[in-house]
């Protein structure tokens, strides 16, 4: 199974980590990256670029609305994430419960639905053709 582990922060932990030295988070998410990549859980991840470089499209009037960043309040924002596979839920918890965050930062873990989640609609075309594309998309 597939989880998304998205990383969220307070406006205090935010503060907190512009004390600390900047190399030291890097090598402990480092760490933590190495050993899901030795344990082959860790299929993707990154850290994203600040919320004042990004927008949001809106939907709710009959032309979608693009506001520029910064957006929402801090505790609503996801600073990066991960996609690993493991063969349970707990064993995602578990990696999770170990990535190097400190007080004020959370992890909301969602599982990535596949094609058995699909099944009622295994003759619409987009679900057939799904495999196809991630194979164009390189995707796993």
């Amino acid at each position: 199974m597939k989880y998304m582990l998205i990383m969220r922060s307070t406006d205090a932990a935010i503060e907190a980590s512009k004390e600390m030295d900047f190399e030291e988070i890097i090598n402990a998410m480092g760490e933590y990256n190495v050993a899901m990549t030795n344990a082959g859980v860790l299929l993707a991840g990154d850290g994203l670029a600040g919320p004042e470089e990004g927008f949001v499209v809106d939907f709710d009037a009959e032309q979608p609305i693009v506001t520029d960043g910064p957006y929402g309040e801090t505790h609503e924002l996801f600073n990066g994430f991960w996609i690993i596979e493991t063969s349970t839920k707990e064993e995602a918890a578990e990696w999770a419960k170990r990535c190097p965050l400190g007080p004020g930062s959370k992890l909301e873990v969602r599982r990535v639905t596949d094609a058995s989640d699909f099944e009622d609609f295994a003759d619409n075309e987009y679900v057939k053709n799904e495999p196809e594309l991630r194979a164009a998309n390189k995707q796993p």
